[in-house]
């Protein structure tokens, strides 16, 4: 086992839903650290995640390299894209797959965790949804653009709103953020790329104002692409993985190990002093200004 920085720091992560994505990877590696876990799922599949958990299907990846499993303290159903339960709307409530579930806003989440726990010290932000992420910018309507920052970018300003005020002094919170905020990527499309801007953006400002209300840091991670459930749904996830081993500086796949490495760091003591940072974890594909397999440089 790594040497236990965390040891006795609770750590929520919301969005998690598998066990083949970077939150679940960040969780593993801060449960490794002596971290205390709580998931936070998206209400529709909170017991297709837990069924799966119970039934040993998410074993293997659970498995730490002493042998020891990643274990967590609790699961709490929670849809991002709500926070407070007056908002959410009736046919959100009637629908099949809310049946039976409450309590899922941002603030009643809060509410629950301190309720159970008391505090946090560490919050992961690994949420995005784009309905229209398939379409072009051009032909994305105002609804799906505004859906995708709901969901994927003020969702973490609401978090740090309702989790700051039980986050202990000297915190920290973490939100996972991609190049296509800064650079153009065909196919990254419905406002998603605006989201993942505008969430950056959100990051150093909030890096100032929670860091000046409760001493909390606020940082984001910059990550490459994974074939992860949810990238997968994007529909070109794979030609994104090759596109980046041919043309980054170092010629190897990333892993959600790597990122989830370097989420630790950002989370814990060593990066005390670090804040208001986008860190690039993606073999360095963000500083290339040209691709080295263009058929132009032969």
């Amino acid at each position: 086992m790594t040497q236990e920085t965390l040891q006795g720091k609770i750590a929520f992560i919301a969005g998690v839903g598998d066990d083949n994505g970077y939150g679940w990877s960040i969780a593993k590696e801060l449960h490794k650290r002596g971290a205390t876990i709580l998931f936070g799922v998206w209400t529709p599949i909170m017991r297709i995640f837990t069924t799966s958990w119970d039934n040993g299907k998410f074993d293997a990846s659970r498995k730490h390299e002493d042998g020891s499993m990643l274990e967590y303290g609790k699961v709490y159903a929670l849809d991002a894209a709500y926070d407070t339960p007056e908002e959410v709307p009736e046919e959100v409530k009637e629908n099949k797959r809310y049946k039976g579930a409450s309590s899922y806003t941002i603030s009643e989440v809060a509410e629950q965790v301190k309720s159970d726990y008391g505090h946090i010290d560490i919050f992961v932000h690994s949420l995005a949804n784009g309905p229209e992420v398939k379409n072009r910018l051009l032909e994305t309507s105002r609804a799906g653009y505004l859906a995708a920052i709901s969901a994927s970018a003020y969702s973490f300003v609401s978090a740090v709103q309702h989790f700051g005020a039980i986050m202990k002094k000297g915190g920290a919170f973490l939100n996972l953020t991609y190049l296509a905020s800064e650079r153009a990527v065909p196919g990254y499309g419905g406002g998603m790329s605006s989201a993942k801007a505008a969430l950056e953006s959100d990051t150093r400002t909030l890096a100032f104002e929670a860091g000046r209300k409760w001493g909390i840091r606020i940082n984001s991670i910059s990550a490459g692409a994974l074939a992860s459930r949810a990238a997968k749904a994007i529909g070109f996830i794979e030609k994104m993985i090759g596109y980046a081993k041919a043309n980054a500086p170092l010629e190897k796949d990333l892993t959600a190990c790597e990122v989830g490495n370097a989420a630790a760091f950002l989370l814990g003591p060593e990066s005390s002093a670090v804040t208001g940072v986008v860190l690039y974890v993606d073999n360095g594909i963000h500083a290339m200004g040209v691709s080295c397999d263009s058929p132009t440089l032969s």
